[in-house]
């Protein structure tokens, strides 16, 4: 029974070798099937009997005939029993879920054509269980256009631009209006040589763009047709120290918040580096650009992770400082452009390439505990942010204990410990004020002010909010406008002043978001207020929160994304909540449900 193959996306089969073999029979096998390979998890049998047969006389015998089917569908080897129940697969069984959404290795290029989960199965009859689906297909086939996005970007620093063609137009097909893969793909085609092409196919794209959404083209895709930067002058020469001399000179203006200049440093010594054939300065030079792009230009898009991807070219494979931080840089923006997934394995790759490095170390935990925190893993949130702080105390790193400090507190928060919350975010603006971190200082004002808000301290979250968001317009980071902008939804709300909020929910909701997990927060709270004053705008908010926290695997955003569902009148909606909710364990969330009588 080696390399049999579970194929869940598209057509559901089980393939072997031979191509013979009996397939499980009837939609409700191969849903159960579906649900317990794509979990990685347990489930109780009369939870699963409910889900998949509730209109049966005998939901558990109906359970018990399905699980017959699938153990010699599956064969021996495959371990189908237990209550909760549970499958193990044998060694060789692989599935292709696990290769399309990263918790199995796999090369893009090795990643079949996918189809939709369960592809031509309908299940309305089940409307928990087409709930769940509905939301696994939206993140899978987030998760597959990632995976050909990065392996593009992978081909193309590796030197194989026909290869890295080939992925990028596949994502391009799955996702027409998401520039960056436009973008990657007209980089990929210049990389050939092929500048006809690439030119004929941006205009292509800009076309679409402004005829399907009423814009131009997309600023990555203006930025890939640009020719690198050449302006190097005769009079500099190409060596280290020279290169040095620029990176010091971009790093005094990022402290000066005299952004273009620094990038216009560093993308100098990117080029002189490369003409050191220093692969060692080349990884260095190329890493600080990216860190500029993404933590003071709101870089979110192809030009900083193909920096990172060319960066990791460069490197050593072991460990390696620079390979661990363009590693975490991969994992921080994958995070924040909501694909945990893809977020959680670059985070594995920095952690074992900065073994020996704790400042390092301290980083890539924070990042971590910062995007399990996006999924609603709380508790392994909270012991990442734990080893952050720890080892940032060890390393005395006030920047770091700062970031970790506001994350925890943004935890507590979420969950409804206020108290916990106000020291953790004090905390942070403390180390914020003796680093002089001002840049910072708006997210976690934002945060402080929520907590103030909902322990009933109305003036000072009113202080609080107002000054956190001129700081956050001041510094046009998107993240911090949109974290100020839910803060000020929710103080105009306390305040009595209904007719404020909605100019801030417009702020809050502006396109090109940096931070999905903040988009969709914005929108539970703008649901929220739409319900509350009977506006027609409920419904719309409603299905793009539901929209977007399934296609990111926000998983309690999905949650309250239902809920919201079902006081405006979707009965499917409310149906699938405590299925959706289950593995959840955050106290307010749970409260939040129960005092809407929907668990």
């Amino acid at each position: 029974m080696a390399d049999v193959r579970i194929r869940l996306l598209g057509p559901p089969a089980i393939e072997r070798p031979d191509g013979e073999g009996r397939q499980p029979r009837g939609r409700k096998a191969w849903a159960l099937l579906a649900y317990l390979v794509v979990r990685h998890a347990s489930a109780h049998r009369s939870q699963l009997a409910s889900m998949l047969f509730p209109d049966a006389e005998d939901p558990l015998g109906a359970l018990r005939w399905n699980l017959s089917e699938l153990r010699r569908a599956l064969g021996p080897g495959a371990v189908l029993g237990g209550d909760p129940l549970s499958l193990l697969l044998p060694l060789g069984r692989g599935c292709d879920v696990d290769a399309a959404t990263g918790s199995q290795e796999v090369q893009a290029l090795d990643l079949a054509p996918a189809g939709e989960l369960l592809e031509g199965l309908s299940f309305a009859d089940c409307p928990a269980y087409d709930a769940w689906l509905t939301t696994e297909r939206h993140r899978i086939r987030n998760c597959v256009q990632t995976l050909l996005y990065e392996g593009a970007l992978t081909a193309l620093a590796s030197g194989a631009p026909q290869d890295a063609a080939g992925l990028a137009g596949r994502a391009v097909e799955m996702d027409p209006f998401n520039a960056d893969f436009h973008a990657v793909l007209i980089r990929a085609l210049l990389a050939a040589g092929d500048r006809v092409r690439a030119r004929d196919y941006a205009s292509r794209c800009a076309e679409l763009f402004q005829r399907e959404l009423g814009v131009g083209m997309p600023e990555e895709v203006q930025r890939a047709l640009q020719s690198p930067a050449r302006r190097t002058g005769a009079e500099l020469p190409a060596t280290p120290v020279t290169v040095r001399s620029y990176l010091d000179a971009a790093k005094s203006c990022l402290s000066a918040g005299a952004v273009d200049r620094a990038l216009e440093h560093l993308r100098l010594a990117t080029v002189l580096a490369d003409r050191t054939a220093d692969s060692d300065l080349r990884a260095e030079s190329l890493l600080a650009l990216a860190g500029a792009l993404i933590h003071s230009a709101g870089g979110r898009g192809a030009e900083a992770d193909d920096l990172l991807h060319r960066a990791l070219s460069f490197t050593p494979d072991g460990v390696s400082g620079v390979a661990a931080a363009a590693y975490r840089e991969l994992g921080f923006v994958s995070a924040q452009r909501g694909t945990p997934a893809r977020a959680a394995r670059w985070l594995e790759q920095a952690e074992a390439a900065a073994q020996g490095m704790p400042e390092e170390l301290a980083r890539i935990f924070g990042v971590r505990g910062m995007t399990t925190s996006d999924v609603a893993r709380y508790d392994v949130a909270l012991t990442a942010l734990k080893k952050s702080d720890d080892l940032a105390a060890v390393t005395g790193s006030g920047r770091q204990q700062a970031f970790t400090a506001a994350m925890t507190g943004r935890v507590q928060l979420l969950v409804g410990e206020y108290q916990e919350a106000a020291v953790s975010l004090d905390r942070s603006l403390a180390a914020i004020a003796t680093e002089h971190w001002t840049a910072f200082r708006p997210l976690a004002e934002s945060l402080r002010g929520e907590t103030y808000l909902a322990l009933g301290q109305l003036d000072e979250a009113g202080q609080m909010i107002e000054h956190a968001a001129v700081l956050a317009e001041l510094s046009g980071d998107r993240c911090y406008m949109d974290a100020s902008a839910n803060a000020q939804v929710k103080l105009n709300v306390a305040r009595g002043n209904a007719s404020g909020a909605p100019e801030w929910i417009a702020r809050g909701l502006m396109p090109h978001p940096w931070y999905v997990w903040f988009r969709a927060r914005v929108l539970d709270t703008a649901c929220q207020f739409a319900i509350n004053t009977n506006s027609p705008n409920a419904a719309r908010y409603a299905a793009e929160l539901s929209d977007v926290a399934s296609r990111s695997g926000l998983r309690e955003l999905v949650v309250r994304a239902h809920s919201h569902r079902a006081v405006l009148g979707d009965t499917a909606a409310g149906e699938a909540i405590p299925l959706l909710a289950r593995d959840l364990r955050n106290p307010a969330l749970l409260a939040h449900l129960v005092a809407r009588k929907q668990l």
